[in-house]
């Protein structure tokens, strides 16, 4: 049977993806949604892309925009970085891509600029990085880069009176717009977990892999989980992100 896989944020994990992907038995029936932070992070951010953009000729994929995704795409197509990005994992992707020919960047470019804001499958499912804030749903949204750095669609969710049933008149419009909804982003580390967490209909699949955590996919239909080891063991030799670092 085809499966509908999800996978939280990558932060330059070859090494996990990889190991992910052999404990799921991927096959190119599977089609795969990445909800985005391929970089920033381990040393292979670079090697993600090139890997996804290879993987892309054998599955069926969607590749969602993260927030470092889109910082990291700045930097590569006008040369424009900041402190805080650098600080926060970019500095990684920098010294990756210098191993890169000039052809591959432009390459990597073009995927960058390919990549999804949002996803909405035929289960009316929504697939994100971050969220959204428009009470009518993302096509109305106000600001694009709110789809990878809004982070009150999370809180939202983790906020919510848990005996509330969604018809309540007082239930949050925006989670009654949508069956599920995945997303990444905010690592679920900082709540104590190790696993991807559900929270009214919001699955949130950043397990920390950026840090201290594995890299994490689920079967959207079964609601069957897959993890890597965690990728710092993975990466012996490297720092990783610093946790006390972390966008907000």
């Amino acid at each position: 049977m085809n499966r509908t896989i999800a996978i939280g944020d990558i932060h330059g994990g070859l090494k996990a993806l990889v190991q992910l992907f052999q404990g799921i038995e991927i096959t190119p029936d599977d089609t795969l949604i990445f909800l985005g932070d391929y970089v920033d992070g381990w040393s292979d951010s670079a090697n993600v892309v090139s890997y996804l953009i290879e993987l892309a000729n054998q599955n069926t994929c969607v590749f969602l925009r993260g927030n470092h995704d889109e910082l990291t795409h700045r930097w590569l197509k006008t040369g424009d970085f900041n402190e805080q990005w650098l600080k926060h994992g970019g500095q990684t992707s920098i010294d990756a891509y210098q191993n890169l020919s000039s052809e591959e960047i432009k390459t990597h470019i073009g995927f960058y600029e390919r990549m999804q804001n949002f996803y909405v499958d035929e289960q009316n499912r929504l697939f994100v990085h971050a969220g959204f804030t428009n009470l009518r749903g993302p096509e109305e949204e106000y600001h694009v880069n709110l789809f990878y750095w809004d982070r009150t669609l999370w809180e939202m969710a983790l906020s919510l009176d848990k005996t509330l049933p969604p018809t309540h008149k007082f239930y949050p419009a925006r989670l009654q717009l949508f069956k599920e909804i995945f997303i990444g982003h905010t690592p679920v580390t900082r709540i104590d977990e190790t696993k991807p967490v559900k929270m009214a209909n919001v699955w949130n699949l950043d397990t920390g892999a950026a840090f201290k955590g594995k890299l994490s996919a689920i079967d959207i239909n079964s609601s069957k989980i897959w993890q890597s080891d965690p990728v710092h063991k993975l990466y012996p030799k490297e720092k990783g992100r610093n946790l006390e670092c972390f966008l907000p």
